[in-house]
């Protein structure tokens, strides 16, 4: 980094207050540019006037819900022990439990209800593959998941009540990197050293961005509802493994290790140059290189990391005929919420991601099935041959559902 650049990053506020206009406080072109991935920033007034459209029994009663991710951590300050249980949960484990000093977490809250799923609209400055969920906290007064780091870009949202958060900022101050050790015989992953640099405490509304690996620890003020708005960041061992299972899985076994150009070997024990550009030879006709057999295979791998389970098809799917007769009078395919969307530009056309299964098609259908939670006769119509026999495909394996109202399907109701 040149000493331009760090001059003005060093210069650069970590708190700013959020405007009608720019709710990040900045457009979304300078947050990208100065603090995405590089800096935290607390952004006061983010969400305006905000009104939680989940309340502490709403998670409470999620949290029992069979396919539902969601953890009570709890610390015993006597003791300095942490405890930490998994769900799904009983209805009578909360009121026995104390009024301070627990956190129950739940994950996915996006899936589960549409009204927080329709708070991801404010964060249309971000790739949607990018995205992975909504998990939101309830803390009791003095409710931690102690100090810890994230390996991805989190946005956390302070629904109702306050929490005060510390970090470490020491990196974006241009100051040594801290110490990101664990502790020992901890249930969870907590830093074995802390050391806060910023201190804030966060009110309905009010968001803190912070970028992977930045050292951090909140603790409930008060009885308290947050929102994390978490980030897909795969990591390169688990990206190199799905890719090579992708090109193992699709080798062909004529193409092998050859050498008809072979000359009598100096020293017939050594691996020579010569070999090594075969070896090279015969990794580069598996195409590992090829944008297109790259993008598919992340475009599907990226729709199926980390999810929170298995979108099922109905016991008794319509046909074809049935469903495109329902539409005609009214009805509406609904994106089943667990469902995953993403697509790309292929050399020729594009290319629909849905949890890992992919369709080519022309770029205005993938552009729009890729975009719209439902669609309507009219839609459905303006589809081409291959984007309506792609929906239709979707629709089999329980990725669209039949609606005839308003109502969104519920996950609840699904073997998802």
């Amino acid at each position: 980094m040149n000493k331009k650049k760090s001059s003005r990053s060093s210069s650069l506020p970590f708190e700013i207050d959020a405007t009608r206009d720019f709710p990040l406080g900045m457009h979304a072109e300078r947050f990208l540019r100065d603090y995405w991935h590089k800096r935290p920033l607390l952004i006061r007034n983010a969400f305006p006037d905000f009104e939680t459209p989940v309340q502490p029994e709403d998670l409470a009663g999620l949290a029992c819900e069979e396919g539902v991710l969601a953890r009570l951590i709890s610390l015993d300050r006597d003791t300095g022990t942490w405890d930490v249980r998994t769900g799904p949960f009983q209805e009578e484990d909360f009121p026995g439990l104390p009024h301070h000093d627990w956190t129950l977490l739940v994950q996915d809250v996006d899936k589960w209800d549409p009204d927080v799923r329709a708070l991801l609209e404010q964060f249309r400055f971000l790739p949607r593959w990018r995205v992975d969920d909504i998990m939101i906290s309830f803390a009791a007064t003095g409710g931690s998941v102690g100090a810890h780091v994230d390996h991805y870009d989190v946005f956390l949202l302070q629904a109702q009540g306050e929490r005060r958060w510390m970090i470490d900022a020491s990196v974006a101050m241009g100051n040594a990197a801290p110490n990101l050790a664990f502790q020992d015989d901890v249930a969870i992953k907590l830093l074995r050293d802390f050391n806060a640099t910023h201190e804030w405490v966060l009110s309905p509304g009010d968001m803190l961005y912070l970028p992977p690996l930045v050292p951090h620890h909140g603790v409930a003020e008060n009885a308290c509802l947050t929102f994390s708005v978490g980030m897909r960041a795969p990591s390169s061992a688990e990206l190199i493994g799905d890719y090579l299972d992708t090109l193992i899985a699709e080798a062909d076994e004529a193409v092998r290790y050859h050498d008809e150009d072979l000359t009598a070997p100096q020293d017939p024990n050594e691996i020579d140059a010569r070999a090594m550009e075969r070896v090279v030879e015969a990794l580069n006709a598996l195409r590992m290189n090829d944008p297109d057999l790259v993008g598919d295979w992340f475009g599907r791998f990226i729709t199926t990391y980390r999810a929170s389970g298995d979108v099922m098809p109905a016991p008794e799917t319509p046909s074809r005929i049935e469903m495109e007769w329902d539409l005609q009078q009214g009805a509406r395919l609904l994106r089943h919420p667990f469902s995953r969307f993403a697509w790309r530009r292929r050399r020729q056309g594009a290319s629909l991601f849905c949890n890992g299964l992919d369709y080519a098609l022309p770029v205005k259908d993938a552009q729009q099935l890729a975009a719209l939670e439902g669609l309507d006769s009219t839609t459905y119509g303006a589809l081409s041959d291959a984007g309506r026999d792609a929906v239709m495909a979707l629709a089999a394996q329980g990725h669209y559902q039949l609606a005839f109202d308003d109502d969104d399907p519920d996950p609840q109701d699904e073997d998802a």
